[in-house]
């Protein structure tokens, strides 16, 4: 199967998927730090990707098992608030939640931030058996 035909990018294309592969070069710190935190199954035991396709989207985390996006949000996003509601919007189509940190919150205490994403993962099992 090739990466295209696979459904957890709901239908994006080749040139999103390019850009995707080439944003995990280029991590921010607060990325890094959580991703450190999600990778290898750390959290539940589930798998994450990092700047994952979606539609004509970018996610920053994915978890396809619990439909779940999890997005950092630097400075820019200040003034594009409406463009993320908009796009968190799209999202809910595919039966996909957005959670959102700051930069701030994930330097300050990455830790709080990880129990935070665990609790919503567990209300979506509890909510939505089935996403998996």
């Amino acid at each position: 199967m090739s990466e295209l035909d696979k459904t957890m990018y709901f239908g994006a294309k080749p040139s999103i998927i390019e850009k995707a592969i080439a944003l995990r070069k280029e991590m921010t710190n607060a990325e890094k730090t959580l991703w450190n935190r999600l990778r290898n199954k750390q959290v539940l035991n589930l798998r994450f990707r990092r700047q994952h396709p979606i539609d004509r989207f970018i996610a920053d985390f994915y978890c396809h098992a619990v439909r779940l996006v999890i997005e950092i949000d630097g400075g820019v996003h200040i003034k594009q608030s409406n463009y993320d509601k908009g796009r968190s919007g799209e999202m809910e189509r595919f039966y996909i939640k957005t959670l959102r940190f700051t930069n701030e919150q994930i330097e300050k205490d990455v830790e709080k931030v990880v129990k935070q994403i665990e609790q919503v993962i567990i209300q979506r099992f509890n909510d939505h058996p089935w996403i998996i």
